[in-house]
């Protein structure tokens, strides 16, 4: 079978389960990427590529500068693609099936009070100083993001009808096109509905939105525009440790939870981890941080000796 079609076929087949846009974007650029590489290695017939060409496709990008984690993804994608040609009974067996990922440097940012107050404080004197639409919504982002660990686009697409403000809860459209629902707490619920409120006030002349962050227009706040607002912080805030990223402030939220002594399995919950497996991966991480832990829990601390 022509890889061109193979590819073709693959895709149409990820778009009939119905995985997320951006999942269906990756494939389409890896595997057109993976393909062109096969090409001029005049190899054109799925059942022409044999281990080695894997290795050497991805040897080539590393050359070009790609790490372990870009590595990772593309194999990841690539070993999806032969998995379905099998299943498909194209060839009898995956080709990367042996292929091992590459090694990752295991580095995740989180922010520190300093970073976090630092932010919040930056947005708190533009809202007294100007009253800007902008300082309340970003202000009400970075304080949702923190209280719960939120995607970027659980969060760009959470509506006001997500939240239940007498139950205190909060239903997510998350990953794989699941639905669930997470507890906020008492300080978050009073920030969603002094938002509202704001909101309701800014836009009174129009119907508030259905989803909770939207842009100056009130239309729906796409995951770039929130990058961007991000990526404008970080100018201002110039944090030289740590990436100012959506992503920055899941990790933190992970962290905090593992750290104050919230078992694997309610974090699991509330990050709405696919395995436990990866919520070990963070508690190993974070959860064995001893100098920090010994240093703030230390029995000796608080005895007068």
């Amino acid at each position: 079978m022509l890889l061109k079609f193979a590819i073709q076929d693959f895709l149409d087949d990820r778009e009939f389960k119905n995985v997320s846009p951006t999942t269906m974007e990756t494939y389409r650029i890896l595997l057109k990427q993976f393909e062109e590489f096969c090409i001029e290695n005049e190899l054109v017939n799925v059942q022409d590529i044999t281990q080695n060409t894997i290795k050497k496709y991805i040897l080539h990008y590393q050359k070009k500068g790609n790490n372990a984690g870009t590595t990772n993804t593309k194999l990841q994608r690539i070993k999806a693609f032969f998995n379905y040609m099998v299943e498909c009974e194209v060839i009898k067996e995956s080709p990367a099936k042996k292929i091992q990922r590459a090694k990752e440097d295991v580095r995740i940012d989180v922010f520190t009070d300093y970073h976090i107050k630092q932010m919040l404080n930056y947005y708190r004197r533009i809202k007294q100083r100007e009253k800007s639409f902008f300082a309340y919504r970003d202000y009400t982002i970075i304080v949702t993001l923190l209280s719960t660990g939120l995607r970027l686009s659980e969060l760009c697409n959470l509506k006001w009808s997500d939240i239940d403000f007498q139950q205190q809860t909060l239903n997510v459209f998350g990953k794989n096109r699941r639905r669930e629902t997470i507890p906020i707490t008492e300080r978050l619920v009073k920030e969603l509905s002094a938002y509202k409120v704001y909101v309701e006030g800014h836009f009174k002349n129009r119907t508030i939105s259905e989803y909770v962050f939207t842009n100056s227009l009130n239309k729906f706040l796409t995951p770039n525009a929130v990058q961007n607002i991000f990526k404008r912080l970080a100018k201002i805030m110039n944090f030289r440790e740590v990436r100012l990223s959506s992503h920055t402030f899941r990790h933190t939220f992970c962290q905090r939870c593992i750290q104050s002594g919230m078992s694997v399995f309610a974090v699991q919950r509330m990050m709405r981890h696919s395995s436990v497996a990866v919520t070990e991966r963070y508690a190993a991480m974070w959860g064995n941080d001893l100098k920090e832990q010994n240093d703030k829990y230390n029995p000796l601390n608080n005895l007068d000796i």
